[in-house]
């Protein structure tokens, strides 16, 4: 929950102004539903920017009706979201969002051609009991199971709660361990898991970018704070290229 029109401008103009299109490193924003209409805006002033993919924060598990204040995939489609956040760890533990919840939410932005970007991890508590791998594939399994033949076309991004926003970071050999078993889930799951990206989620920035990226199951970041500094954030896209 950062950012003004103001604040927000000035990000992306930085990072227009760094910015060089790969097509071998995709790029996304994830932005808080008010400013989503903004970055259109921006990017026709920036067209740099048009190889930017938007992404939203959250969706709603619905599809319509009276649930005042969220927000459909339909609407985040009208708005040009290619990809939306489900089930980061905020938002489970906040909100209390339970691992059917994210399931149904993932499929509501399949079933609406937007890529939920499915969020997992474990707290210090059950990494410390030894339950990480437990814990990433009851959560993965529930949107496996509901989304079935579609579970191809989502984005998976490891995210172990206890090093979001602490400073703390999974060593590349603990996120790859996690990434490896993860991956193998998917293949058990889908003859086409060749197709799912999965993201590291906890603290990535410029220092670590490169060393976690080099892991063979790492695709890419989930980038949280980081992101709020172009400068920063451009150093990090530099590393996944």
């Amino acid at each position: 929950m950062n950012g003004s029109l103001a604040a927000n401008e000035a990000l992306l103009a930085d990072l227009a102004a760094g910015l060089t299109p790969s097509v071998a490193v995709e790029v996304a924003v994830c932005v808080p539903a008010p400013y989503l209409s903004q970055f259109g805006t921006l990017a026709a002033r920036w067209p740099v920017l048009q190889s930017v993919a938007l992404g939203a924060q959250d969706v709603s598990e619905h599809v319509a009706g009276a649930y005042t204040g969220e927000v459909s995939a339909a609407m985040l489609r009208d708005l040009g979201c290619r990809y939306v956040i489900v089930g980061h760890s905020e938002r489970r533990q906040y909100h209390g969002e339970s691992d059917a919840v994210v399931a149904a939410k993932a499929q509501q932005a399949l079933a609406l051609g937007v890529t939920p970007i499915v969020c997992l991890g474990e707290t210090l508590e059950q990494r410390s009991a030894g339950q990480t791998m437990d814990v990433v594939k009851r959560q993965l399994a529930a949107v496996i199971h509901v989304n079935g033949h579609c579970i191809s076309e989502i984005v998976v991004a490891y995210e172990p709660v206890w090093a979001i926003g602490t400073g703390k970071t999974a060593t590349a050999e603990q996120a790859q361990e996690v990434h490896a078993v993860l991956r193998g889930q998917l293949q058990a799951a889908t003859s086409h898991a060749d197709r799912i990206k999965i993201l590291y989620g906890g603290s990535m920035n410029a220092g670590n970018a490169a060393s976690l990226l080099s892991q063979s199951d790492i695709d890419g970041g989930l980038i949280g704070g980081a992101s709020l500094k172009a400068a920063d954030f451009l150093s990090i896209i530099g590393a996944a290229r």
